[in-house]
């Protein structure tokens, strides 16, 4: 009986890690769909505009902290956090209007996606080719810049910092704290400069370089400009006073790049390698509270978003559904709590395609989430 087990669980492990290309899914799932999830949702659009709207209000208030006594000062640390989930909400929804899931593409496009995304320090031309382009059509592949970096790269600053800063069984708790507030900068930077200062693959402090064309290129440089005059005006009119760019700025930022974060190490950094696009292999989706869910436009199924980028949000409940009757155990679906542990117990270099290993390259475990937590 022990025999028969063993045999079953080998032949499940095969079927899984058996790769299927992301278009194999969404050519079965798009006809079991109803037609309204591919139609644009124009509600969102307003919800984008709302959280505009809450860090305007946020730093109006702000303005006046230099008159409030210090002991009442903790009393804006709840709008503090409320700013902070709006630019989680800012990211999320600028995310989805650029997959055109929002409204069809129009004029206003291109703007209302700049100021969403300007919290968040991200041209949206680049956002458009490193995202949309890039890391879509290549999930967690050797030419994807969001993965973990090769345990054979060289040890490049990019390099230095991401080890430093992820969640890891290597990292140090402090250093995870900062890392969770600024790992989002850094991720910004280093894609910036290398399109701006060299745009040549062979740029090797990002785990993997992409290129624009030079009018995009040049679109981006003036974006990064548009977006430090954004900042420096929220500046301006805080006065540069300590305590208003402490509460009002940094904090609130600090938070929505956290969060940011959060979603993004679950989203891949725990998965294997694929050379073939499979998003049920090389994606995690997250079980999280459902608050979560309606406020960050269903983001936690990321392996659904993988295989209808543009489909309405609101659908990815129910292509999840799909997922799990007609292919049961594939995806990686697992409970924040556990993605969370995952990171955490795990190192965050490949030293191939289905093996981590740490910055000595002296551990060796499966990336296999399945190998490590049952859905």
């Amino acid at each position: 009986m022990n025999s028969e087990k063993m045999l079953i669980s080998l032949d499940e492990t095969v079927e899984r890690e058996r790769l299927i290309h992301q278009s194999v899914y969404a050519k079965k799932l798009r006809p079991l769909l109803p037609s309204d999830a591919f139609e644009p949702d124009p509600s969102k659009l307003a919800i984008l505009l709302i959280n505009l709207g809450i860090l305007l209000l946020g730093w109006g208030i702000a303005d006046y902290l230099d008159r409030w006594p210090v002991y009442l000062l903790w009393l804006y640390l709840p709008l503090a956090a409320i700013m902070g989930n709006s630019i989680i909400v800012l990211l999320f929804s600028s995310h989805d209007l650029m997959h055109g899931s929002i409204q069809k593409k129009s004029r206003l496009t291109y703007p209302i996606a700049f100021l969403g995304l300007s919290m968040l320090l991200m041209p949206p031309t680049q956002w458009k080719s490193l995202h949309n382009l890039v890391h879509h059509n290549n999930t967690n592949s050797l030419a994807d810049p969001d993965r973990n970096y090769l345990y054979q790269q060289p040890d490049t600053w990019g390099k230095w910092i991401q080890n430093l800063f992820v969640p890891s069984v290597e990292v140090n708790p402090l250093w995870l704290m900062v890392g969770m507030a600024g790992s989002w900068t850094v991720h910004n930077f280093r894609n910036v400069s290398s399109v701006l200062l060299f745009n040549d693959k062979s740029v090797d402090y990002v785990p993997a370089a992409f290129t624009v064309s030079p009018k995009d290129r040049l679109t981006i440089a003036l974006e990064c400009v548009g977006i430090l005059g954004i900042h420096l005006s929220v500046l301006f009119y805080l006065e540069f006073n300590p305590i208003k760019v402490a509460l009002a700025y940094i904090l609130p930022i600090a938070i929505g790049h956290a969060g940011a974060m959060f979603y993004i190490y679950t989203n891949h950094m725990g998965c294997q390698m694929t050379g073939i696009n499979d998003p049920l292999i090389n994606s995690a989706s997250l079980r999280v509270p459902k608050i979560f869910d309606l406020l960050h436009f269903n983001f936690s199924h990321h392996t659904e978003h993988h295989i209808f980028p543009s489909i309405n949000s609101d659908y990815y409940p129910m292509v999840q559904e799909l997922l799990e009757i007609h292919y049961p155990d594939r995806m990686n679906l697992i409970d924040v709590g556990q993605a969370w542990r995952l990171l955490m117990q795990t190192p965050r270099h490949y030293q191939d395609e289905v093996t981590f290993t740490d910055s000595s390259g002296t551990m060796s475990v499966n990336c296999s989430i399945a190998e490590h937590y049952k859905s």
